[in-house]
């Protein structure tokens, strides 16, 4: 996941580093937290010394906002911390937080809600997501992504069509990095059968499909039809883990006009366990491989 995102050129950069500002967000929030909870300050009062409101300091200990060096020394001060040597590396922290992901270029295209999203998925070490209504963002080829973009907003002039579709492109690099994340997707077989742009298209989207599943940091599981009745029953959601124990995994779940983050253990474990029980009822790779061949010949 490059050492620095680039906001220039809209392309993503390869390597651990992808995710760099929205890990550090996130780490250093954790960080303030743990002092504040300790110095037994609360929220009003920690947000008072930095002219804040008190929901301004829960988003900066959740990492939901760029941070400004002259706060974090504010609440370092509020919270103690004195000595050069511990303050330093979390004012740099800070200064970092602010740096712009590849996919800031894209904000005229982007709904509010997705950015984080992004952000969370370049910093992921695990990606395990359930679909039913459509192959997911990464694992889409492009004519796909297009004809997936311009169904869902036909309102959409073709520039911004295109806009959101190099998006997706982008984030698909993800999986070709270096350091790429390890992916388990499991599709029910509706996503297959609901052909997006017609047969030739869905007929190359198999194929690729075919493609990725045979990378190492890629499974791919299909619940058939004739497996019933499944644990998917709440819809599609994103399960992201983190390498950094300190990062709560986070739960992705997309609705009309907004997204629900959840970071709860209870939550996450819920969507554990649900991700768990859908995997269990999903072909194996091989045999997913034969189906996603056997719809091909079919179209």
């Amino acid at each position: 996941m490059s050492t620095q995102p680039s906001s220039v050129s809209g392309e993503p950069p390869s390597g651990a580093e992808a995710g760099g500002p929205m890990v550090r967000r996130i780490l250093l929030g954790a960080q303030l937290r743990r002092l504040r909870e300790s110095r037994g300050v609360t929220r009003e009062a920690a947000g008072y010394s930095i002219r804040a409101s008190e929901s301004k300091i829960s988003r900066m200990e959740l990492g939901r906002v760029s941070f400004k060096p002259r706060d974090v020394a504010d609440l370092l001060t509020l919270y103690g911390v004195t000595d050069d040597s511990e303050r330093e590396p979390l004012l740099s922290m800070a200064r970092t937080s602010g740096l712009a992901g590849w996919w800031h270029s894209y904000h005229d295209v982007l709904p509010g809600w997705f950015p984080t999203f992004v952000g969370l998925e370049e910093a992921a070490n695990d990606i395990r997501t359930y679909e039913v209504q459509f192959i997911p963002g990464l694992l889409q080829s492009e004519e796909y992504a297009h004809a997936v973009v311009t169904s869902n907003f036909p309102e959409l002039t073709r520039a911004e069509v295109d806009r959101r579709v190099g998006l997706r492109m982008g984030r698909q690099k993800l999986l070709l990095s270096e350091n790429a994340p390890r992916l388990h997707c499991v599709l029910d077989e509706a996503a297959l059968r609901r052909a997006y742009g017609g047969p030739e298209v869905m007929r190359a989207q198999l194929s690729l499909l075919v493609q990725l599943s045979e990378r190492d940091n890629v499974t791919l599981g299909v619940i058939p039809f004739s497996h019933g009745g499944h644990a998917g029953v709440a819809g599609a959601f994103v399960l992201l883990s983190f390498a950094e124990q300190e990062i709560a995994d986070v739960a992705y779940v997309e609705e009309l006009t907004s997204a629900l983050y959840l970071d709860k253990a209870e939550d996450t474990t819920a969507y554990r366990k649900a991700f768990d029980g859908l995997s269990g009822a999903a072909l194996d790779p091989a045999a997913t491989r034969r189906l996603l061949h056997e719809i091909a010949q079919q179209l």
